[in-house]
């Protein structure tokens, strides 16, 4: 199976944020550190992948 990574908009090539996702099927999310692409992946099932996105753009520490 060939997945289509898509590299989060807040990673650069030079900054610490390098995440990638992929959805091989409807209620599997996959994510993986870009830089470190042949390290693995973490699966997800989607509706966890929903709960955890309104907390993915803060800064350890804020609410």
């Amino acid at each position: 199976m060939t997945l289509e990574w898509i590299k989060s908009s807040y990673s650069t090539d030079e900054g610490p944020d390098c995440v990638e996702v992929a959805t091989p099927a409807r209620d599997r999310i996959w994510v993986r550190d870009s830089k470190e692409p042949h390290q693995g992946h973490l699966a997800v099932s989607s509706t966890a992948w929903t709960r955890f996105l309104p907390y993915a753009g803060t800064t350890l520490g804020e609410t």
